[in-house]
């Protein structure tokens, strides 16, 4: 039975793409998989996969490199499938004892904003390079790649093309989402946002856009639906600032759900949003709540981003704005409401859609078929 180890430093070990969809596919495939996590502690087995992962993502590059290479020692993988250059490195150095495939999962910008957030200038452009050769050396490093999207192939692709990759996107497995198309009615409407709740994700531009659209509709009943928590104190603050200035009357606010209830937890929402800025590393994302959000037959609202409008067509069930133009956006909201067989045709594109091209099962066996190959 060949075997396939995840490694990741950042991710949880039951992070949705890793465990919920190539790791649990594998394991139907007949593959023996185990998944190790440096952000997350357990050692234990789930659903027939072997979890070993400790809470050390603060320790030492070098001591994290450590615990990876005892893991891979001891599992003795014939593939190993790594989310970050750590996991690598870490990688590389237990390719010199056994030949062994080393796939490169990049899902993420590296370096990202945030690595960065915490450096002034000049050291911030110091750290950005730094990060960036990092980057390339683990490309370097790497026998094959997978790219989460389009836009994540810069600059991998570029510096090494002839090494074997494919594009994966973040597409759900159908089991994980709950379909619901709905009906409009002209007298109430709910809108869905999920996620962070920052200023770069876009909930300052969400509570903007339904500002407008309460005084173009004041006979209209809004209602909000939130689901998503602030990720560091200052956003905490500018969360509580935008709900004391606006002051809405219908808004419910949870905290975030577990990855398989999660489109559940929006079911009843009419719409779906993701307002975020359009800085260069949004810009060139391609949001993994959209295929959520249209595989529950929600139109949705998007910023005009690069990553969405390079993979696919969003016209026949929602639409992409400038996330900072609140009178286009409720301009949106209002056609709905005052054409409800244009919005129900486009809750029936967004779960056909989904149904025929956005869900796991159309890219699953590529996937498998890339790392039988990558063992070969």
């Amino acid at each position: 039975m060949q075997k396939v180890l995840f490694l990741t430093t950042a991710h949880h070990f039951d992070d949705d793409r890793i465990f919920f969809h190539q790791v649990k596919t594998l394991a139907e495939e007949g593959f023996e998989v185990k998944i190790s996590s440096l952000s997350s502690d357990f050692q234990g087995n789930v659903d027939g996969v072997q979890i070993e992962s400790y809470p050390i993502l603060e320790n030492t590059v070098q001591e994290k490199i450590e615990t990876f290479k005892k893991i891979c020692t001891s599992f003795q993988p014939d593939c190993i499938i790594c989310s970050e250059p750590v996991a690598v490195f870490a990688a590389k150095q237990y390719r010199k004892k056994k030949k062994t495939s080393i796939i490169y999962d990049i899902t993420e910008w590296y370096p990202s904003m945030s690595m960065l957030e915490n450096y002034s200038y000049p050291a911030k452009i110091f750290h950005a390079v730094k990060f960036f050769l990092v980057q390339l050396y683990a490309g370097f490093l790497s026998t094959y790649f997978i790219f989460g999207e389009e836009t994540k192939k810069f600059p991998l692709a570029y510096f090494f093309p002839f090494k074997k990759s494919m594009i994966l996107p973040y597409y759900p497995d159908k089991k994980y989402v709950v379909s619901n198309p709905k009906k409009l009615t002209s007298d109430k409407i709910t809108l869905c946002y999920t996620g962070a709740l920052s200023e770069d994700k876009g909930i300052g531009n969400f509570f903007k856009a339904v500002d407008v659209l309460s005084k173009k509709m004041p006979e209209t009943i809004i209602k909000l639906f939130i689901v998503g928590a602030a990720r560091k104190e200052s956003d905490e603050n500018y969360f509580k600032n935008l709900l004391s200035e606006y002051n809405f009357e219908h808004i419910e606010i949870r905290k975030p759900t577990s990855f398989e209830h999660f489109t559940e937890a929006f079911v009843d929402a009419d719409i779906c949003f993701d307002l975020r800025e359009l800085n260069f590393e949004n810009n060139h994302s391609l949001p993994i709540k959209l295929f959520y959000y249209i595989g529950a037959g929600k139109p949705v609202i998007y910023s005009d981003l690069k990553g969405i409008r390079e993979h696919m067509d969003v016209s026949e069930f929602g639409k992409l704005v400038d996330p900072r133009n609140a009178e286009i956006i409720s301009d949106l909201i209002v056609n709905y409401i005052r054409n409800p067989e244009y919005y129900y045709s486009h809750a029936i594109q967004a779960r056909k859609a989904f149904e025929q091209q956005y869900n796991w099962g159309v890219i699953r066996n590529s996937f498998v078929d890339f790392v039988k190959k990558s063992i070969k």
